[in-house]
């Protein structure tokens, strides 16, 4: 059975040409534009190319030029259709034969049998080199409007994205000034400065003060990228013990895992680790990790971190869960601002996407960097974690103030 592609943005014609083709016994492949059409006439093989030339963006001719340069459609037949279109250019571009629009639908069939065939239609060498250099002239000038629609579309984007910025910015110092003051008033009323509470209202209040400290931390994260992403995110510089910091993280992660049933694995083959930096964002890091492997991870499995120096001045943390892991699919843009794996409503798993973004910013503020362990298991306490496994490191002290990342 011949294959036909029919290249035609029209859909009453694509239905036209596929009843009586089909009919005519024929396998018929639809293609909606020149794109889809060099795309589908790569891949399916067709023995035969019937091409519309009134296409959007790339028309007919430019189409015929491009599906003559492919090696594999070499004495494929290419068959021009149209209404609006010359014959004598779609002759010089590559097509082998012009039937006019509206078609004949009784002799239809058999026409392009005959170029299944070997049927082509000819035009004088001469005509040949006058149209082609017609041709030429349109699509030069066509590719002259292409490019300054992009260059316009491409300083509207540039526009839009430093608005954006500026906006993420501007409401995230808007939200952070109201909440000074909700977390200094609910701090006061947790330790009793304002008069003894019930043991209902301490149980409000406890409730208050988690949701505060997680909108707090939304606000901290949106201020931390919008500042990465402007290049005006600055890192401190002051000593700090990075082993403790590591505890003081799994202190925090340690409550989460018991709260979610998870089981928190540790190794730190570093009793102290002096090192030099901005502990609250080494920190925050740290945070995200390791909430980001309680997160997709079942429970009842394990998650772990391990801490060592892989060569003088350099800290690595390994960061591991047992759950499903990543596909190689996905870990292109793990580190996108924004991108989520499942950013659908009905996620099982809440968040922002920036959390990772964050982690990379820290890393490469203190000369170091994150990435996703492809295939990498942490093994920790004679335990095998396979899930997701991340490795995150810096130099303990960067060889100058970090300075601001963009």
């Amino acid at each position: 059975m011949s294959k036909i592609l029919h290249i035609e943005d029209d859909p009453a014609n694509r239905l036209l040409v596929r009843k009586l083709l089909t009919a005519a016994g024929f396998e018929v492949v639809d293609a909606v534009d020149g794109l889809d059409g060099i795309r589908k006439a790569c891949t399916v093989a067709p023995d035969l190319v019937l091409l519309d030339i009134a296409l959007p963006a790339l028309d007919g001719y430019e189409v015929a030029l491009r599906l003559r340069a492919e090696p594999q459609l070499k004495g494929v037949p290419i068959v021009a259709i149209t209404a609006e279109g010359s014959r004598e250019t779609s002759l010089a571009v590559g097509c082998d034969g012009f039937l006019q629009k509206p078609i004949d639908a009784r002799s239809f069939a058999s026409t392009v049998r005959g170029y299944l065939g070997g049927r082509r239609d000819e035009t004088p060498s001469e005509t040949k080199s006058e149209h082609l250099r017609q041709q030429s002239q349109r699509i030069v000038a066509h590719l002259e409007q292409k490019v300054a629609e992009l260059v316009r579309a491409n300083a509207q984007l540039v526009e839009g994205e430093q608005a954006r910025k500026e906006f993420y910015r501007n409401i995230s110092h808007e939200l952070a000034t109201p909440m000074t003051p909700i977390v200094g008033y609910v701090k006061l009323l947790r330790d009793g400065e304002l008069g003894p509470l019930t043991p209902v209202q301490e149980k409000v209040l406890r409730s208050m003060d988690d949701c505060v400290q997680r909108l707090r931390g939304l606000i901290d994260d949106l201020l931390d990228l919008t500042g990465l992403e402007m290049g005006r995110l600055r890192y401190a510089r002051r000593s700090y013990d990075a082993a403790e910091l590591t505890r003081a993280a799994l202190r925090r992660a340690g409550d989460k895992a018991r709260a979610s049933g998870h089981r928190l694995l540790s190794e730190l083959e570093l009793e102290s680790a002096p090192a030099v930096g901005d502990p609250a964002r080494i920190g925050r890091a740290l945070d995200e990790l390791l909430g980001n492997a309680l997160k997709f991870s079942p429970a009842g499995s394990a998650v772990g971190l391990r801490l060592f120096e892989r060569a003088p001045g350099e800290l690595v943390w390994l960061v591991g869960d047992d759950g499903p892991g990543i596909s190689s699919a996905d870990a292109g843009r793990l580190f996108e601002p924004f991108h989520q794996v499942d950013g659908s409503e009905t996620r099982p798993h809440g968040g922002t996407g920036i959390g990772l973004a964050l982690v990379q910013g820290a890393a490469e503020g203190h000369a170091g960097g994150v990435r996703w362990c492809e295939g990498g298991a942490l093994e920790l306490a004679g335990e095998r974690l396979g899930g997701a496994l991340f490795e995150f490191w810096l130099a303990s002290s960067p060889a100058e103030s970090p300075s601001s990342v963009g």
